[in-house]
């Protein structure tokens, strides 16, 4: 296998050991910020919808499962979306030559749950689809403390699970078809980046 960078070795060995992993300090927090302000911005000016739950035919809206709103990240990115998704693709490149995840495309949206609003177990991948192979979300939320709430519960076995607090700068990354995971309502509101890599649709031209 090919070399790693030094950064992003103890995530390639977490994931390899393990199928998860938490990192706090891969982002400059300055980034952060700026995402924050514009992940804030856009919500101030209803910009993020709610949020729906399956795909194609069998997409629909079901508060009762997830109840965030989101606004994807397009083509038409911004300076903090820029240097952000950059970065990603370090780690996405980087993983590949360690792991051989054959990891290409990412999808990332914006997401925001008010206090109260909560996203139910599930896993990431689809029953007839298996182009997500890692997901990754990084929070931006400055001061979070327990009382807040709103963690991310991942269930590693039926019988176990870990609760990860949305921390300001915290990266999550886990196999996506290994496991199931739900938002836990927060006590105000939750702000994130969800991000799934995706490989290359052996369909394609």
């Amino acid at each position: 296998m090919g070399t790693t960078p030094s950064k992003f070795q103890p995530l390639a060995d977490a994931i390899e050991r393990d199928g998860w992993c938490v990192c706090d300090h891969l982002f400059d927090p300055a980034l952060i910020d700026a995402l924050a302000d514009e992940c804030r911005e856009l919500d101030a000016q209803s910009r993020l919808k709610p949020a729906a739950v399956g795909r194609g035919d069998h997409r629909r809206f079901a508060t009762a499962v997830r109840s965030d709103r989101t606004r994807w990240l397009d083509d038409t990115f911004s300076e903090p979306q820029s240097a952000y998704l950059a970065r990603m693709l370090e780690l996405r490149d980087a993983l590949n030559r360690r792991l051989l995840l054959g990891l290409h495309e990412l999808e990332a949206h914006y997401a925001v749950y008010p206090a109260g609003a909560r996203y139910d177990r599930h896993r990431d991948r689809f029953r007839d689809d298996d182009a997500r192979v890692l997901s990754a979300v990084l929070y931006l939320n400055r001061e979070w403390t327990p009382a807040d709430a709103g963690a991310l519960r991942l269930y590693l076995t039926e019988n176990e699970h870990r609760d990860i607090l949305p921390a300001f700068g915290r990266l999550v990354l886990f196999l996506s078809a290994e496991f199931d995971h739900e938002v836990l309502a927060p006590t105000r509101p939750r702000m994130s980046i969800a991000n799934w890599f995706r490989q290359r649709d052996v369909g394609a031209a």
